[in-house]
């Protein structure tokens, strides 16, 4: 039910194709088309099915998948999960704030001396060249 409203709500658009023109010859031949498929089906040179679908569909994509090679494995990294990227950045606040607590603003810079340590750790192994028997 329905209570009245002051406002206006806005309703969806319909969607409504209104045919531009009419072809009379091709609806004569839909029509000639259609009742010669009967009269085949009465006589039982083509089946019912065929009928009805008109002639059989096959895939229109067949050759689409042809340069497929698998599905890549993702990386299994604790440092790629997003979990695990969450409470790292977690866990180092959590240690800011206690730190500020029992330091005081000293923690930042060991926090950052810590960080700059450690992304050098990092992108030393990742940027070097990987050998050709791994």
């Amino acid at each position: 039910m329905k209570f009245p409203s002051v406002f206006r709500t806005a309703t969806p658009m319909r969607f409504d194709i209104k045919p531009r023109y009419y072809d009379p010859v091709k609806e004569e031949i839909d029509q000639r088309t259609s009742r010669i498929k009967k009269e085949l089906e009465a006589e039982g040179v083509i089946s019912k099915d065929q009928h009805e679908t008109g002639f059989s569909y096959q895939s229109g994509i067949r050759g689409a998948f042809a340069q497929h090679r698998g599905i890549k494995e993702r990386s299994s990294s604790a440092f790629t999960s997003t979990g695990m990227i969450r409470s790292l950045i977690f866990f180092v606040l959590l240690g800011g704030l206690g730190g500020y607590i029992y330091l005081g603003p000293i923690i930042f810079e060991y926090i950052l001396y810590v960080t700059a340590i450690s992304a050098g750790v990092y992108f030393f192994f990742r940027l070097k060249p990987k050998r050709k028997n791994e």
